[in-house]
């Protein structure tokens, strides 16, 4: 697995007045900016090609990454125009740069996290597994989203895990879907259903640089 995808293309719109004028994945974390440190994960992980989703304020990233040689990777990109088009939607519009057969590693472009991604890139895929997700303890304030029973992600009444932004998904995960908005969780869901979506819990360095109070957070460590 050499695929990976950065999810960029949000508004950012709880660390406005920064995203008003610097899209999300540059704001700066510990000197770097925050899509920085996912390329250079992900290139010590041993992926090569990367293909990044772009809405707001697309050629300010464009500008940055470039063609993404200064981190040893080839870096394309799925536009989508004015408004973003949610992960789901953003993962089916850029389903003509991603290989049609294999899992491609998707990543937020605003997690702050020091987990191992090379573990991802040499993980065992049966036939019929349609997702891979990388779980963490919630932080405080923030909503759980699944359990784990048996290494597959399943829904429970009261969730001790949430989602960390970091995932293998299959593109048969939403082939077929047309290229809108659309939330991924729906097509998580459907997938569970079908003991297709397995996971694994992290407890290291995690953060979701969501608010200001997170970067803030992070940047005095």
């Amino acid at each position: 697995m050499r695929h990976a995808m950065i999810l960029a293309a949000g508004r950012g719109s709880r660390l406005r007045p920064w995203t008003d004028t610097t899209p999300k994945p540059l704001i700066e974390v510990c000197g770097r900016p925050l899509i920085d440190w996912r390329l250079s994960a992900l290139a010590q992980a041993g992926i090569g090609d990367v293909v990044i989703n772009v809405a707001w304020l697309a050629d300010q990233i464009r500008s940055y990454v470039a063609d993404g040689a200064r981190w040893g990777l080839r870096v394309r990109y799925s536009d989508e125009g004015e408004a973003a088009l949610e992960t789901g939607g953003g993962i089916a519009n850029a389903l003509p740069l991603l290989p049609a057969d294999e899992p491609v590693l998707v990543c937020n472009a605003d997690v702050w996290s020091d987990f191992p991604l090379a573990r991802l890139a040499t993980l065992d895929w049966p036939a019929g597994r349609l997702a891979h997700l990388v779980l963490v303890p919630p932080l405080p304030g923030m909503r759980a989203d699944f359990d784990l029973v048996d290494g597959q992600v399943v829904d429970a009444a009261v969730p001790p895990w949430t989602f960390s932004g970091i995932s293998l998904i299959h593109p048969a995960l939403v082939a077929g879907r047309q290229a809108r908005a659309f939330a991924l969780a729906p097509c998580l869901r459907r997938a569970m259903a079908q003991s297709a979506v397995s996971g694994e819990v992290y407890d290291g360095v995690w953060s979701d640089i969501g608010t200001p109070e997170r970067l803030a957070e992070v940047n005095h460590r």
